[in-house]
């Protein structure tokens, strides 16, 4: 389709309902944001220290068809104005992407507009272009509470996976630490908030994998040893709290910094000079702890450090918009009969990955 393309995004993955609208003026181009409303559930989730999938699905019922009037509204745009409709058809709760690939389906039948069925994934992995124009290929860390992966990003819907997790996401491990010290929900900026008042030294945790070749990763360990570490104090001060906190961030930090300079060794032999860099995305990647380790080791590496703003770093709608209309651009549309997929992996070939809890 001739540009620019004018796409409403609506994001319903896990416990953010989200709507926005983004235009694409064409390659190489940021994206301009004309609107981007996220609800967050936090409260409704918060009592359960974790997301409550049929709490979840509910409240996208609840939300979903107001965050979009509202967008619209913000966007100052009628439906004529619209070019295409992107929703989330996984992966992620199943119950929450029925809700908004749903509706995104029957917007797209009504005003007979062009449908697209996004990876959420696929909208994490190209935030980096609506946000700085990036070109392609670049490596790509993705991590958030349920996935784990480095990529390289060759082109919309061409993903290369150098590495996963083989049990534990590391958003579900701080999420997981957090509620084991009793800091509240979400687990990840309650844990950074404690790490900044504690000693990263004082207990030397485990660094997963650390040392072995490749790029998976592992986080099971590393939780069971805070634990331990928990339970052999006893009854925990908030200067415990806060150190354990900080031994625990500082050893994820480890972690993704080690894996990720394997991930840029790799990553040589298919990226050229003049492309070296790594973005970092997905929710973790607003641990501003993490990114200021990331950004040394990508530096060190010889490469670009690219991180989107914090506020599309989290899961919202933009960059489901912003997705939809990369495919779109392409000619890459869905029919209306298109599923939802609790799993759907980024490169479907890539060797499936063992351990428990993995996901694709």
């Amino acid at each position: 389709m001739t540009e620019p393309l004018t796409i409403l995004g609506i994001e319903t993955s896990c416990d953010e309902t989200a709507a926005a609208i983004v235009r694409r003026h064409g390659a190489n181009v940021p994206g301009e944001i004309l609107s981007n409303v996220v609800f967050s559930q936090i409260e409704e989730h918060a009592p359960f220290g974790g997301v409550v999938p049929e709490i979840a699905a509910r409240a996208h019922v609840e939300h979903l068809d107001g965050l979009i009037k509202r967008a619209m509204k913000q966007a100052k745009l009628g439906w004529d104005d619209l070019d295409g409709i992107a929703a989330t058809a996984g992966p992620g709760l199943i119950g929450g992407v029925i809700v908004g690939l749903m509706t995104a389906k029957g917007i797209a039948a009504s005003r007979g507009l062009p449908f697209v069925a996004l990876n959420h994934l696929e909208g994490h992995a190209l935030t980096a272009r609506m946000t700085d124009a990036l070109p392609f290929p670049y490596l790509l860390l993705l991590v958030s509470g349920g996935h784990s992966q480095l990529l390289v990003v060759k082109g919309v819907g061409h993903y290369r996976r150098l590495g996963t997790t083989i049990d534990d996401a590391v958003g579900e491990a701080f999420d997981k630490v957090a509620k084991l010290l009793g800091l509240g929900y979400p687990g990840g900026p309650a844990v950074e908030r404690a790490a900044k008042e504690g000693n990263p030294a004082r207990f030397p945790l485990p660094r997963p994998m650390n040392g072995r070749p490749g790029c998976d990763f592992s986080f099971s360990g590393l939780k069971t040893a805070v634990r331990q570490t928990a339970e052999n104090l006893g009854n925990l001060t908030d200067q415990d709290k806060s150190d354990i906190a900080a031994s625990f961030q500082f050893a994820v930090a480890d972690v993704l910094s080690e894996r990720v300079e394997n991930a840029m060794a790799l990553a040589d032999e298919v990226i050229p000079p003049g492309h070296r860099r790594l973005v970092v995305a997905g929710g973790v990647a607003a641990n501003m702890a993490l990114r200021q380790r990331l950004m040394v080791s990508a530096h060190a590496c010889g490469y670009e450090f690219v991180v989107p703003p914090l506020k599309l770093c989290t899961d919202n709608g933009a960059m489901i918009a912003w997705a939809g209309a990369e495919r779109l651009s392409l000619g890459l549309t869905d029919t209306i009969d298109t599923g939802p997929r609790a799993r759907w992996p980024l490169d479907p070939e890539a060797a499936p990955a063992r351990g428990a809890g993995v996901k694709a």
